[in-house]
């Protein structure tokens, strides 16, 4: 991903943290430049929404790469493990296909 952000002004993890909050939460720009001020980042607005029309697909394939769908059918799995000396249980949720869900 890194490749992406080859000679771009902005750092990486400001065009990902100004992508990532534009695309999880329903801000304007402007909200967005905003709270990028806050943090002593100043940006134009028509720069955040360039940035959000280049990188939301690169990000949206990467998300769908590792995110996988699970299928509908899970199991609860009890373990017992030692940690830090002491014996305690582990819960987990198990698909079909033996990934863990949560734990």
């Amino acid at each position: 991903m890194t490749d992406h952000f080859k000679g771009r002004q902005f750092n990486q993890s400001v065009i990902t943290f100004a992508v990532g909050y534009y695309l999880r939460y329903n801000i304007s720009y402007r909200d967005l430049v905003e709270m990028m001020r806050d943090r002593g980042i100043f940006v134009h607005h028509t720069t955040l929404m360039r940035w959000v029309q280049h990188y939301s697909p690169i990000m949206r394939a990467l998300w769908r790469k590792r995110h996988r769908r699970t299928s509908k059918s899970w199991r609860m799995d009890e373990t017992y493990i030692k940690i830090k000396g002491q014996w305690n249980y582990l819960y987990r949720a198990i698909d079909d296909q033996g990934l863990t869900l949560d734990f």
